[in-house]
This record gives structure tokens, C-alpha cells and sequence, in this order.
């Protein structure tokens, strides 16, 4: 993962935490009912960092599929390229010997 994907995952986790604490600050709910927000929170805050990884995943499938198909892209280019001189070599070599 990234520098820039682990501040943000460490932010969102900071940032559920302090909101957690905030509420139960401020909960005028009995205590099971403010377990059972926190709980549903906590569930709602992982399926979001799910759903927030499994697009980061796709992203960089996707970066990197990309990048594979340029590359392979240069190499075919390449390969053409340097087949093409060794026919012009070969066809100048044999003009010279014909001229011999």
C-alpha cells in the first residue's frame, strides 16, 4: 500500500474512533443501546473500508494491467524496429557482394 493509502486508512480509523468517543460523550441512549449503535457503526465503518480496499485493489489491477499493455507495446515496437534494420543490413550486405 501507498504512503498516501495508509495516512488515509490511519485518518479514517482516527477519525471513527474520536467520532465514537464524541457520541458516547454526548449518548443520552442507555447502555445497551449506545453498544448497539457503536456496534452497527463499527460494523458500517468496516464494510466501508472494505468496499474502499477492494476499489483501491481494482484500481491498481487496472493501473497495472495498463502499464503491462504499454510495455509490451514498447517491446513489440522494439522487436519490429530491430527486425526491420537486420533486413535493411542484410539487403545492403548483399548489394555489396553482388557488386563484388
Amino acid at each position: 500500500m501507498s504512503s498516501k493509502g495508509k495516512e488515509f486508512t490511519i485518518g479514517l480509523l482516527t477519525g471513527a474512533l474520536i467520532g465514537s468517543a464524541v457520541a458516547l460523550l454526548y449518548a443520552p441512549d442507555s447502555g445497551s443501546n449506545t453498544r448497539g449503535k457503536i456496534s452497527y457503526q463499527l460494523s458500517s465503518y468496516g464494510d466501508e473500508l472494505n468496499q474502499m480496499i477492494a476499489k483501491l485493489k481494482n484500481e491498481k489491477e487496472k493501473f497495472s494491467s495498463e502499464a503491462k499493455q504499454k510495455s509490451d507495446d514498447v517491446v513489440s515496437d522494439a522487436k519490429k524496429r530491430a527486425d526491420d534494420l537486420i533486413q535493411e543490413a542484410e539487403a545492403l550486405l548483399q548489394n555489396i557482394e553482388k557488386k563484388k
